[in-house]
């Protein structure tokens, strides 16, 4: 059985790749003629489609920013203060609802003991303070 010798392909390897594949190019010719695997080329791929071309790793070590706690912390910072943002706003458009609903009644009320003028030049409907 013979070792395959593994290489890691550069970022500027793995875009011209992806963008012959996304051009329409066979993956299985494409795959011969760079000496790599299908399923890679379909790994670099989704990765190119969900991330961008910074998604694509060149050789070398990844950034220990970019895998590490601190970066998911980071990355999670603007998704919380958008939660907290849309809590608030929930809170106010229920406050606003009970408000709204609070002077929903009060009108009910006035218009119930309200009496109606039938005809021209009646009184006013609710008697006057003056005895």
């Amino acid at each position: 059985m013979s070792k395959k010798k593994f290489r890691v392909k550069s970022r500027k390897f793995k875009l011209a790749a992806v963008s012959r594949l996304l051009a329409g190019e066979n993956v299985s010719a494409l795959a011969r003629e760079l000496k790599v695997l299908r399923k890679d080329l379909y790994v670099w791929r989704d990765r190119f489609k969900s991330g961008g071309p910074g998604s694509l790793r060149g050789p070398g070590r990844p950034c220990k920013v970019a895998a590490g706690p601190v970066a998911t912390a980071a990355a999670q910072a603007p998704i919380e203060a958008a939660q907290r943002r849309i809590a608030e706003l929930e809170r106010k458009v229920g406050q606003q609802q009970v408000d709204l609903d609070f002077f929903r009644q009060a009108l009910r009320q006035v218009r119930g003991t309200r009496r109606p003028s039938d005809a021209l030049g009646v009184t006013a409907s609710t008697k006057s303070s003056k005895r």
